[in-house]
């Protein structure tokens, strides 16, 4: 009806007008009404509607309901009605368009029905306001208070769901640091490996001649031998107290050492940074 009052001269007569509004019954009952139509003009040659004022009574009749205040009061009425998960602005759209329809015009009875038919959780936020309720027969302070609160919860959800799915880098945890230590390399690493001892000699048998009990006195008399580091005897590599002498190492040795000891450093000042706390960081 808009666009045939604001581009009337594009319409030459009633039937133009017709045609063009049946050419958006495109789904439903409206779609079967229009087919139907054009096939009583297949059948007799002749349109059944013939004016504008006839095809809108034949619409009403159609796909209007018989009696609207009734079908509105049962709507109301019902138990099937509620806002559900509507806003408050589009649940009070077709609220007041039922409303009317209904022909309701008592204030307390319009309260009733609106407040009976919000979410539970906006009911009881205006019902249990500590100040500044709504008296139960002001219409326009009910309508202002359900899209107040109902605004503020969408407002909150909203802010929620961003918190949430916000990407949160955790802090690192102090039991999961690596130690110092695990960094850097001994510097025994670099030695060559140890050959293995030999086997110490058989028993002398019982008994045994003069030459192999000879053999055997020789044998207790050799020195222990000394350490493979610094070369002093009565103790082993690992027990050596000059293995971390810097003095005693070689060029190569000591450039690895520093090597080490710059990678432990550098990963002493990357765990600081990871332990640091955020500014704004809750």
């Amino acid at each position: 009806m808009l666009y045939l009052r604001l581009a009337l001269e594009q319409f030459t007569c009633n039937e133009e007008k017709i045609f063009w509004t049946l050419a958006f019954f495109k789904d439903g009952r409206a779609t079967k009404w229009s087919e139907n139509l054009f096939r009583q003009e297949a059948d007799t040659g002749i349109f059944p509607i013939q004016s504008w004022t006839d095809f809108e009574q034949q619409f009403q009749s159609q796909f209007f309901p018989v009696n609207a205040e009734a079908d509105a009061i049962n709507t109301l009425e019902g138990s099937s009605y509620y806002q559900g998960n509507r806003t408050v602005d589009d649940y009070l759209d077709s609220f007041l368009i039922l409303a009317s329809d209904a022909g309701y015009m008592d204030p307390w009875t319009l309260v009733v029905k609106f407040h009976r038919e919000l979410k539970l959780n906006v009911q009881s936020q205006i019902a249990t306001m500590p100040f500044g309720r709504p008296a139960d027969t002001d219409l326009k302070a009910w309508y202002a208070a359900a899209r107040r609160i109902d605004q503020a919860q969408l407002a909150n959800e909203a802010f929620q769901s961003m918190l949430w799915s916000t990407t949160v880098t955790p802090v690192r945890s102090a039991l999961a640091r690596p130690t110092p230590f695990s960094v850097l390399r001994s510097p025994l690493a670099a030695l060559p490996s140890i050959p293995p001892r030999p086997p110490p000699p058989p028993p002398a048998p019982s008994g045994g001649v003069p030459m192999d009990v000879d053999a055997v006195r020789k044998t207790r008399s050799l020195p222990l031998r000394g350490c493979y580091w610094c070369g002093e005897a009565n103790h082993l590599v690992k027990d050596c107290p000059h293995r971390l002498d810097v003095r005693r190492l070689t060029a190569e040795q000591r450039e690895e050492l520093i090597e080490d000891l710059m990678a432990l450093k550098d990963a002493v000042e990357e765990e600081e940074v990871f332990s640091a706390p955020k500014e704004g960081f809750v």
